[in-house]
Parts: structure tokens; C-alpha cells; sequence
């Protein structure tokens, strides 16, 4: 089964999936000081992050275009493949509209796939995707019948250890930031019918990891040993290693991948930050 998968770079997915010789990133691009960069081709996430830590102004974020797409989808079912093409909420970006377009303009198997999520949400699909393409017989349509599926069991948690980049951003109003920067209150987000809301809040960094460990068990029933979980971060890897060490002690999972929040995703919440996913 000649199957390609393409995702575009709001998905955060692990290394080894990146790897997967059939799958493809599309960079969203990123305005920094004026000036243009492709996501995850023109700088590492490293570098990211010392940009956003150093840089003037707030990152902009600019969807994926419609030829971005169009040549992907025309060069693919040129070489006899179907195409899988996941990409971040369409209630947080115009991409999925613009796959969507590019798509009707090529004669072909496409399968647009709107996850809903973003970050390490987008990429239980994109993971989940990848084992059916190597465990099963499946036709491309039949995946992503699969991947609807699932919907109901993908769940995300993360937390900005800083608010000033989501009031910058807009998407917190700036009285909020202020009080919730002076009490150190670390607001606890997930995202909900594609869009992104605050379900708890903690204060401090010294609880972060367990109690994202809380509602990741919580959402499932306390049993994830049928599941895939991914656990993110960005440039605060000491405050990982304690997400990772309760990861390890209190959960019994089918398996843990773990990645980093990418430019999309850290353009606004900072590069401060701290995620858990889970999925069937």
C-alpha cells in the first residue's frame, strides 16, 4: 500500500516518527523582527528558543499555504501514492482550509484530516496513523476511518510557565497575566472542540508534573496501559526531568514517546512549557 503521510508543523511529533521515510512536514512560517523563517527548516527548536527568549517583538505565526499543499499533493499522487494530510485545529489556524482547497484542485486519494488539537495533540494522530500503516493492511480511507475513531480518546494538558506570551498573543486578557504572573499561578490548558481553555491552575512549578500526571490518569480512567502517551517540553529541561521521573513512577503505558514543543506552539506560550497527550 503506497501511503504518504503529511502533517503540517503545528503537529509536534517525536523524533522516530519524523524519521518515518513516508512521512513529510509542511512548515508553517514564522515572522521574527521582520523577518521570514520556515518552521523546523531555518532553525532547530534549540534556536527557537533563544529567539523567542532574546527577540524584541512576539513571533508571528503564518499558515501553510495553498501551493505549499498543492505542489506536496501533486508530486505524491504523481508518484502513485495516497495522502494522509493531518493538520492543526482549523479553529486555531487557516491551514486546514488551505489543505482543504489544494486539495480539490488535485485529482487523487487526499485525505485531509483536521485533528482539532495542536502540538502533542496533533500528534497522537500522526503516530496513530504511522503503527497502522506498519501493523495493517489498511487503505489510506480506512486509516482515517480508524483515526475518527479515536477521537474520543485523545486528550492534552500543558502549561505555560509564563503568561506574558499569551497576552501578548491576545489570547489572555492582560489583567488576567498580571495577576496570575504576581501570585505565580500556572494556569492548567487543554483544548476543547479544537480550541484551547484553561481547566485547572496551579501555583507554583514544583507541582506542575504530578498534577498534569493527575489529569492525564483522570481523563482515563486511571488505566493508560492501552495507550500512547507523549510527554513534551521546551527549553526548561530540569523542570522535564521532574515530568519525566513521575511519568516513569506512576504510569503503565503501551508506550511513551517524548518531543518538544515547536516554534508554532511556543510562539505562544513561551518557551517555557510543559505537555502530556494521551490516545488509544
Amino acid at each position: 500500500m503506497n501511503i504518504k503521510v503529511l502533517c503540517d508543523s503545528m503537529c509536534d511529533i517525536p523524533e522516530e516518527i519524523k524519521e518515518k521515510d513516508y512521512l513529510e512536514i509542511i512548515p508553517l512560517t514564522i515572522n521574527i523582527d521582520g523577518k521570514e523563517y520556515k518552521d523546523g527548516v531555518d532553525f532547530t527548536k534549540e534556536e527557537f528558543y533563544h529567539i523567542l527568549k532574546t527577540s524584541e517583538n512576539l513571533p508571528k505565526t503564518s499558515q501553510a499555504t495553498y501551493m505549499q499543499f498543492k505542489e506536496n499533493f501533486e508530486k505524491y499522487v504523481s508518484e502513485g501514492y495516497d495522502v494522509i494530510c493531518f493538520t492543526g485545529s482549523s479553529k486555531a489556524s487557516g491551514t486546514y482550509q488551505s489543505a482543504t482547497m489544494a486539495k480539490n484542485d488535485v485529482e487523487g486519494n487526499i485525505y485531509i484530516f483536521d485533528t482539532l488539537f495542536l502540538s502533542l495533540g496533533s500528534g497522537q494522530y500522526v503516530i496513530k496513523a504511522c503503527e497502522l500503516i506498519e501493523e495493517t493492511d489498511l487503505s489510506a480511507k480506512e486509516i482515517v476511518d480508524k483515526l475518527e475513531e479515536i477521537r474520543g480518546s485523545v486528550n492534552l494538558f500543558f502549561v505555560p510557565f509564563t503568561l506574558d506570551y499569551l497576552k501578548e498573543s491576545g489570547r489572555l486578557p492582560s489583567v488576567v497575566s498580571f495577576v496570575g504572573n504576581m501570585l505565580n499561578i500556572k494556569p492548567i490548558c487543554t483544548m476543547e472542540d479544537g480550541k484551547s481553555k484553561i481547566v485547572s491552575k496551579v501555583r507554583g512549578t514544583k507541582q506542575i508534573a504530578s498534577k498534569l500526571v493527575d489529569m492525564i490518569l483522570e481523563a482515563n480512567d486511571n488505566d493508560l496501559e492501552s495507550k500512547i502517551i507523549t510527554i513534551g517540553y521546551g527549553s526548561n529541561e530540569s523542570d522535564f526531568e521532574k515530568l519525566k521521573e513521575e511519568v516513569a513512577k506512576r504510569v503503565k503505558a503501551k508506550k511513551v514517546f517524548i518531543t518538544r514543543g515547536g516554534s508554532c506552539i511556543c510562539s505562544h506560550t513561551g518557551p517555557e512549557i510543559l505537555a502530556i497527550s494521551s490516545s488509544s
